[in-house]
């Protein structure tokens, strides 16, 4: 972690939850996008439920329900019970249905009136990066282990998914929000590449959420890393449910070409290099630099990325609604002090928003059925490895005296809510 930084303290949301829904309903959210935390919940990842945890969430449904806002609640965000970990993490097919029993316990408790369950966000973080880069959580390094660990991430997602149809009693929609990769090409060997970084980041989870199997060239590509033989008999009709909406998570573009083998690699995928791959089966894959210009993270701001994409999951699931649950970016933010107080201008968030709202707008126009956007996100926060180095919120947070002050990009996003109209 940067600087060593812990997400102990944070913005102290779990203290400050009242007065942080009383500024979502300063700005006009109609919706608010939440994740629960796992070990909140089951400590062990299993057994007995915490009763002070669910208190929390229940408090936060309520307080977002008295403000006229749609609590989005979202399972998984990464945060494995240790416990867990220790018994084999994600790679383990039991860690599925552990998270089915979590996603059950909580469903029981708030499934009256959460709107919008999602189960995992960005499973292909969780996969690999956590047990093939080894960039995050636990820092693995093992190709075979970040395929075990799609599989039981999927399987994990359409097992919570029958939990929560089970035990929600208000008919919420169900969600799964996925970290899209929009793949560009640069020589006439980028098809091949393209392929390959589409199979594994894209296709080996849309396939098997909306379509009930994995692709046989992704099946093909990673022979010689894995047999997939933790893909059991009726696992893919489990996994295959219905969803009410497909969230969309969208930062930047990257471009791709088949290695040659002899130049230096360049390996510009926007995640830290540990080590290992995120893309077990196609090393030989090379990614390549971008130009800018670039948000703080070092990804390069391509809005019409985004409408590419929505475009492209209209074309291969037309039938399946859409909701952008992240999309945002960090710069460094600065305080400026006026008669009026304190102010971050923050320019370039702002004109970031303008152009992705206008090229969802622009997808919407072409038929994309898109249900909601969310950027990401309210407040700066602690961004797992960068720690609190990077800010993406509209609202800053001072972390000593967790102050917040609305940003530029805040008041912004208020006007466009209120008009309907992108300022």
């Amino acid at each position: 972690m940067w600087n060593g930084d812990t997400g102990d303290v944070a913005d102290d949301h779990y203290h400050r939850w009242e007065s942080d829904l009383d500024l979502m309903a300063e700005l006009g959210l109609q919706s608010y996008r939440f994740s629960i935390a796992w070990p909140r919940i089951q400590a062990t990842g299993a057994g007995a439920v915490n009763p002070a945890g669910i208190a929390f969430y229940s408090r936060l449904v309520d307080g977002l329900l008295q403000r006229g806002i749609r609590p989005i609640a979202t399972l998984y965000h990464w945060d494995l019970p240790q416990a867990l970990e220790d018994a084999g993490g994600w790679p383990a097919r039991d860690t599925a249905y552990r998270f089915a029993e979590y996603a059950a316990r909580t469903a029981e408790a708030l499934g009256d009136r959460v709107a919008t369950w999602t189960t995992l966000n960005e499973p292909w973080c969780s996969a690999y990066l956590g047990y093939g880069s080894g960039a995050h959580a636990p820092g693995r390094t093992d190709g075979a282990a970040a395929l075990a660990a799609v599989h039981h991430l999927n399987l994990a997602h359409g097992l919570a998914v029958q939990e929560v149809r089970r035990a929600a009693t208000n008919d919420p929609d169900l969600s799964v929000t996925l970290n899209f990769h929009v793949i560009r090409g640069s020589d006439d060997t980028s098809p091949e590449a393209i392929r390959r970084v589409d199979g594994l980041a894209n296709r080996a989870f849309t396939h098997p959420i909306l379509l009930g199997e994995y692709p046989a060239d992704l099946l093909d590509d990673t022979r010689e890393v894995t047999d997939w033989g933790f893909v059991r008999d009726g696992d893919l009709a489990q996994i295959n449910q219905p969803l009410e909406v497909l969230g969309v998570n969208y930062y930047s573009t990257v471009t791709v070409r088949m290695w040659d083998g002899v130049s230096p690699r360049t390996n510009n995928d926007g995640h830290k290099d540990m080590g290992g791959s995120p893309w077990p089966g196609s090393r030989n894959v090379e990614f390549l630099p971008q130009a800018g210009p670039f948000t703080d993270m070092g990804w390069n701001i391509v809005p019409d990325g985004l409408e590419e994409l929505l475009l492209s999951l209209k074309a291969q699931f037309p039938e399946q609604p859409l909701m952008i649950t992240e999309n945002g970016a960090a710069f460094p933010d600065r305080v400026t002090q006026t008669e009026a107080g304190p102010r971050v201008h923050d320019v370039e968030r702002v004109d970031y928003l303008r152009r992705h709202f206008g090229a969802a707008h622009r997808a919407m126009a072409q038929g994309v059925d898109l249900r909601g956007y969310q950027v990401w996100s309210l407040l700066d926060n602690f961004e797992w490895g960068y720690g609190y180095s990077k800010r993406f919120g509209i609202v800053r947070v001072d972390y000593d005296t967790q102050e917040r002050i609305l940003k530029d990009s805040a008041l912004w996003l208020r006007e466009l809510i209120a008009t309907r109209r992108i300022p």
